[in-house]
């Protein structure tokens, strides 16, 4: 299995942490290569030679290897080229399994000529595609890429009914601080937002452009109510989980992120954006509210309308924690993969030795 690096921030990591803690790597004889990680260039291509060099040492040593390969768009996609063309060229299958909500744009709008034959030719040489949610599902059936596409979410363990919410005017936002993720939007909503609601607190969690968001906070005068703790631990995270009154992830494009699907596990009434896998998710008015991407007066009207009604905010979170043990329950999505890497002639790991580690 190859990926980022376990301490990396990001989406990919704490989608194989959850797989990790769903006890995936007991239940199959998986390697774990790292090719990504965090910092500069110079230590983004240290990594990933490092992670070449175990990869080679690996297919060397093994008879038989299957590779799950985890990419997002751009850099990712490219970086994984290089992997996936030494696996096809040693005759072992491919798994690729694709993360993050760029992926359209990326091969329709940002590729070359050649760039979109490369793309094709990597998912269509593929023996299984692994799509997060039903709608990049579809599109990846639209676009013809590979016959063999499944959809496989991310696991994700629903939580026990708690108390109600500590600060129910409290917002919280995790994800990358950066236009994309709807930060700007979000800042502009919360400063009309807090006119009718003074004490109502936003915390905006996770790495990015932090500091362009904090002048924009203190631009619009409401430096004192919003919070830019950076990238949170698990623990942390939890903590927010249970003091935030709502979730607010409003995107431009997404996947299906693992922090709105952590957000609804906890029991906490979501808002997001329209976009990519989370309307397989969130039905409006049901488990959650949807916004279109990039309007602030849409968010507003969502954001001011969970704060108000009490109610109709508990039972979206209750709702949309039910929506994750019935859909996301690790048992049920381990499962599914489970399904296909026996398809492709893995072996479980009760069944046959782990494989051995190469330096």
């Amino acid at each position: 299995m190859l990926g980022t690096a376990p301490q990396t921030r990001g989406g990919i990591s704490a989608v194989i942490a959850a797989w990790r803690a769903a006890g995936l790597f007991e239940r199959w004889p998986i390697e774990y290569v790292a090719t990504h990680c965090d910092g500069g260039a110079g230590q983004k291509l240290l990594a990933a030679a490092r992670g070449l060099r175990r990869f080679a040492g690996i297919l060397l040593a093994q008879r038989r290897v299957l590779v799950h390969v985890h990419c997002a768009s751009r850099a990712s996609f490219w970086r994984k080229c290089v992997f996936m063309a030494i696996a096809h060229a040693a005759r072992c299958p491919v798994v690729l399994h694709l993360h993050g909500g760029g992926f359209a744009r990326f091969y329709e709008q940002e590729c070359g000529l050649l760039g979109r034959r490369a793309v094709r030719h990597f998912l269509g040489r593929a023996a299984c595609v692994i799509a997060l949610s039903e709608h990049w599902r579809a599109w990846l059936a639209q676009a013809g890429a590979n016959p063999n596409i499944v959809c496989i979410p991310n696991p994700v363990r629903a939580e026990a009914a708690s108390a109600p919410r500590a600060r129910r005017n409290a917002i919280l936002f995790l994800g990358r601080i950066a236009d994309a993720k709807g930060v700007p939007e979000l800042l502009k909503a919360f400063s009309v937002l807090r006119m009718s609601a003074p004490d109502a607190l936003l915390v905006c969690a996770g790495a990015g452009d932090i500091e362009r968001a904090a002048r924009q906070a203190e631009a619009l005068g409401i430096e004192d109510a919003v919070r830019f703790p950076g990238w949170l631990g698990e623990d942390q995270k939890r903590a927010w989980l249970r003091r935030a009154g709502v979730f607010v992830l409003p995107s431009h494009a997404e996947g299906l992120p693992m922090s709105l699907l952590e957000a609804m596990a906890a029991g906490v009434p979501a808002v997001a954006s329209a976009v990519g896998g989370i309307p397989d998710v969130v039905k409006h008015g049901v488990n959650g509210l949807l916004v279109a991407p990039g309007d602030s007066v849409d968010l507003l009207r969502a954001l001011r309308r969970l704060l108000r009604d009490a109610p109709l905010a508990a039972a979206l979170g209750a709702a949309g924690r039910e929506t994750v043990r019935a859909r996301f329950a690790p048992e049920q999505v381990l499962a599914r993969l489970g399904e296909v890497y026996a398809a492709l002639g893995v072996e479980g790991a009760p069944l046959r030795a782990r494989l051995r580690r190469v330096a």
